[in-house]
């Protein structure tokens, strides 16, 4: 491409509205521009690149042996009421009304629509397991745009969409996915991990997340030094606390006024966080005999609404209970609750329930209770893994030790078993002819928000830093006052021809800027390899050679075979 034909705009100046380095730079090279809160418009060198993504997501893909189709953004409401989700989308769901109002809605995901279809046309168990793909646009009505492509509200999405007869080859498919992704991953030069994940209102009961990692990363992740296990922070396990140490303390009523907090508490008594079992209210699922519910937590833990939202006994999501309805419990604010003498069923963190000898609210004002013990001053409490993982935890494999990294996700796989099957009535015949519900699998891939997060991880100062696979070119060649020496010219256009003719993907910047301006661009637009063209080399037989990565540059013989010696190394 002869950058002279090319609408390349590039600027020095960082765009006031960008607050990661991907969107900054992004903006900065002109590969995206902004249409409106969380819209970009792709221009030609920004779509060349998301445009290879999209061809190494369509590779693997093709490769596992999914098979692609393309289904409308625009979906019916019928089919989202018949699975129940219509409401549970809730505000992200963009709605609509055609001319005879019937309603409709843009497309977030695809799970009703693919059942529709595999509804109508697939009938018997000989038809199965089938996995069927698109990438297509998707939309969700994000509450706050940011972070330009990481955050959009219109995306670039693959969604694929597996069906099996029964549970072990819905898992087999799975695992085909999951090293389908990894190949992706991998093409795309990214650092990445493979999380447990929560499936959130996607639904389905194992699910991973694909992380690139990198520290502008919305998720928080759990990943065992010296081990193999990683996890969102949402969906990690906690090892149970180990054996209580026996009761050595008595009871002792403690006077507290106005330390309400565990911190507060835990200094004005000069005891540990990890001596204090604090107490959470929260809301009971439909059904149980109380209204509320106490969760017990150690003083230095958080709780994981996710896990606790998911307890058979607790409201999902999870809700806190309002002050007052903890006043008229146990007579005191909600700094001062404690598990002796509790008026209302509790469970316990296995943090908390390993806790001997505890600081905890007295159930009264201004009062703490000291040398607490469960089974002597509080009932043995129903256990659950309920709080947030921590730095240095025993990884929940027993091997290694849990330390923190941010990561965006840009990739998920689930295995959704009958959840959209059921709902929606599908089922095939078996050999015996029994009409059975198939298992489903569902697998995404953000293909416009790997971009942005490939783009997080390879960048310096200067700008992108692409790797060869979805680079916008593969070399840009750069000649020196080609306009006034034709031996340049000469050398310049021949290298292109040459390295065009062997099927290199190269640049030609011809539009006649000084070599600062010509390097500062080819920089910012993340080119991998840059190859000068000038009098003084070409008196020597040699072209300026140099890597994106590399602090200088070097020398080579002037000839397109030592320049494709040096992409293939």
């Amino acid at each position: 491409m002869r950058l002279s034909r090319f609408p390349l705009s590039t600027t020095k100046e960082t765009p006031s509205d960008a607050e990661v380095v991907s969107h900054q730079l992004l903006l900065r090279a002109g590969f995206i521009r902004k249409l409106g809160a969380g819209l970009y418009t792709w221009l030609p060198i920004g779509l060349r690149v998301l445009k290879k993504v999209e061809n190494i997501v369509r590779e693997e893909m093709d490769r596992a042996g999914a098979l692609e189709v393309l289904m409308p953004t625009v979906q019916p409401a019928e089919l989202w009421q018949e699975s129940g989700r219509w409401e549970v989308m809730g505000a992200e769901m963009l709605r609509l009304k055609d001319r005879h109002k019937n309603d409709f809605c843009y497309a977030p995901t695809a799970e009703e629509v693919i059942t529709f279809h595999v509804r109508q046309d697939i009938r018997s168990y000989r038809q199965l397991p089938v996995n069927y793909y698109q990438i297509q646009t998707k939309f969700r009505d994000e509450r706050r745009p940011r972070f330009g492509l990481m955050r959009g509200r219109e995306f670039l999405m693959k969604d694929a969409y597996s069906f099996h007869m029964d549970a072990d080859d819905l898992s087999r498919e799975y695992y085909n996915m999951r090293e389908a992704y990894i190949r992706v991953f991998t093409r795309l030069g990214a650092d990445f991990r493979a999380v447990q994940a929560d499936s959130g209102n996607i639904g389905g009961a194992m699910s991973e997340e694909f992380h690139i990692l990198a520290n502008s990363g919305e998720d928080l992740l759990a990943v065992a030094e010296g081990g193999t296990y990683a996890a969102n922070v949402e969906a990690a396990e906690c090892k149970p606390g180990g054996s209580r140490a026996a009761a050595s303390a008595a009871l002792e009523r403690v006077s507290t006024p106005d330390q309400k907090t565990c911190e507060q508490v835990s200094k004005f008594l000069n005891v540990p966080l990890t001596g204090k079992v604090k107490l959470l209210v929260v809301r009971a699922a439909e059904g149980q005999p109380h209204k509320l519910i106490a969760i017990a937590l150690r003083g230095d833990h958080q709780l994981n609404e996710i896990k606790a939202g998911k307890h058979p006994k607790i409201a999902s999501p999870l809700t806190l209970a309002n002050p007052e309805d903890v006043q008229a419990a146990f007579g005191c604010e909600t700094g001062y609750l404690g598990p002796v003498n509790c008026p209302i069923p509790l469970i316990a963190d296995h943090a908390a329930a390993a806790v001997a000898d505890f600081v905890c609210g007295a159930n009264e004002n201004d009062h703490h209770l000291k040398g607490a013990n469960w089974g002597r001053d509080a009932a043995e409490p129903e256990v659950a893994d309920l709080r947030m993982i921590a730095e240095g935890d025993p990884s929940p494999d027993g091997v290694g030790t849990i330390k923190f990294y941010r990561g965006i996700e840009g990739g998920h796989v689930f295995q959704l078993g009958k959840k959209y099957s059921k709902a929606m009535n599908l089922t095939v015949l078996d050999a015996q002819g029994q009409a059975v519900t198939p298992e489903m699998g569902c697998y995404g891939i953000g293909v416009s928000r790997l971009v942005a997060a490939v783009l997080e991880q390879r960048h310096d100062a200067n700008g992108m830093i692409w790797p060869d696979s979805i680079a916008p070119f593969r070399v840009i060649v750069c000649p020196i006052g080609m306009d006034k020496s034709e031996a340049v010219k000469t050398a310049a256009e021949q290298l292109y021809a040459d390295l065009t003719a062997a099927g290199v993907e190269v640049a030609l910047d011809d539009r006649g800027q000084r070599p600062g301006s010509m390097f500062a661009d080819a920089d910012l637009i993340g080119i991998p390899h840059r190859v000068v063209i000038g009098d003084k080399g070409l008196a020597n037989a040699q072209f300026e050679y140099k890597h994106r990565r590399a602090d200088k540059a070097e020398m080579i013989p002037a000839t397109a075979e030592a320049v494709l010696e040096k992409l293939r190394g």
